[in-house]
């Protein structure tokens, strides 16, 4: 009976996980082996950021120190300026104008992608498998599609001789259309733009906050309706706050995309006319790579960063803000 016992007891242990080297306590095989583990299986990642990502922002930095253009770059000199170029650009109305005029963008952007986005994807969640199977394949392939060559499509249909929508608002009888110019003014300009990136950006939110719908209980939506309560009220009442989370990390993710937009801009019209649509990315490649002024386009790179860190810090209090309000009203309750 004794030696049952002890079998019962030995297997039990080792169920439990609880066997192992003498003076090593169960269950913990080399505390600090444990403890190292997910350093070691960090260390390739931090590794490739390093690599990629850090050496060239240190070069970048230290670029932006210097007073670096064709002629220093022909003949290898290196010429400090200190914080020179970063004074001459605070210092520029151009600098300001074009990052005012870059939050608009971003933020004209971001609402319409949030806001269509959130439609097709309420829309999803409400069609027929067929259909919803159709849309979902015309949302993928329209995702999927390269930035250069969906940007090439978008030049072909607002083209002024040869485009599609030129043609289909002259045969609707706005007959003034027929040879417009969609890149010669700054609003027309912005608009393709804004039609492209919208376009470009409505399926990642529309497949996912449908994603994110099906994980809603049915039962909410059967109690709201049995309440009385309306369309507005259901998405008021029940899928928004249940999908508060989502609607927060996909505004955070399409803020910092459409901030950091370029070859959209870039390929559409170069950031003009008259440089009138140049957003910061578009300001310092052309500083930077147009005028040969690599030290200045440099400095405006790093400054970029720092208006979008500051941008993304001011978002992110506010969710946090937002939460702690949420949880305070919750133990209220």
């Amino acid at each position: 009976m004794a030696v049952q016992l002890d079998g019962a007891k030995a297997a039990t242990d080792r169920c439990a996980g609880r066997t192992g080297t003498p003076g090593v306590p169960p269950g913990r095989h080399g505390p600090g082996r444990r403890r190292g583990t997910p350093y070691l299986l960090l260390l390739p990642a931090l590794l490739a950021t390093a690599v990629f990502l850090g050496w060239p922002m240190v070069r970048n930095l230290l670029l932006s120190f210097q007073n670096l253009n064709m002629k220093e770059l022909i003949q290898h000199l290196t010429e400090w300026r200190g914080i020179g170029n970063y004074q001459e650009i605070l210092g520029s109305e151009q600098f300001w104008r074009v990052t005012g005029r870059t939050l608009v963008f971003t933020a004209v952007n971001v609402v319409l992608i949030m806001a269509l986005g959130t439609l097709v994807g309420l829309l999803l969640a409400r069609l027929g498998k067929k259909m919803r199977l159709t849309l979902s394949l015309a949302l993928v392939l329209a995702w999927a599609m390269p930035v250069i060559a969906a940007t090439t499509v978008f030049q072909w249909l607002f083209d002024s001789r040869y485009g599609v929508v030129n043609w289909v608002l002259d045969r609707l009888g706005w007959h003034a259309m027929a040879h417009y110019d969609w890149v010669g003014t700054q609003l027309s300009t912005f608009f393709v733009i804004t039609v492209l990136i919208v376009w470009q950006s409505l399926p990642f939110v529309a497949l996912n906050l449908y994603a994110a719908t099906t994980t809603i209980p049915q039962e909410l939506y059967e109690a709201a309706r049995m309440d009385g309560a309306g369309t507005w009220q259901v998405f008021t009442r029940v899928t928004f706050p249940f999908l508060r989370p989502f609607f927060l990390a996909t505004t955070f993710l399409e803020v910092i995309w459409v901030f950091k937009a370029f070859p959209q801009i870039f390929a559409i019209n170069q950031g003009g006319p008259d440089r009138l649509t140049e957003t910061l990315p578009i300001y310092a490649f052309t500083e930077g790579v147009g005028n040969l002024h690599f030290g200045m386009g440099a400095a405006i790179s790093l400054l970029t960063i720092a208006v979008l860190l500051a941008v993304t810090a001011y978002y992110l209090r506010l969710t946090l803000k937002q939460e702690a309000q949420e949880e305070q009203e919750e133990a209220a309750l």
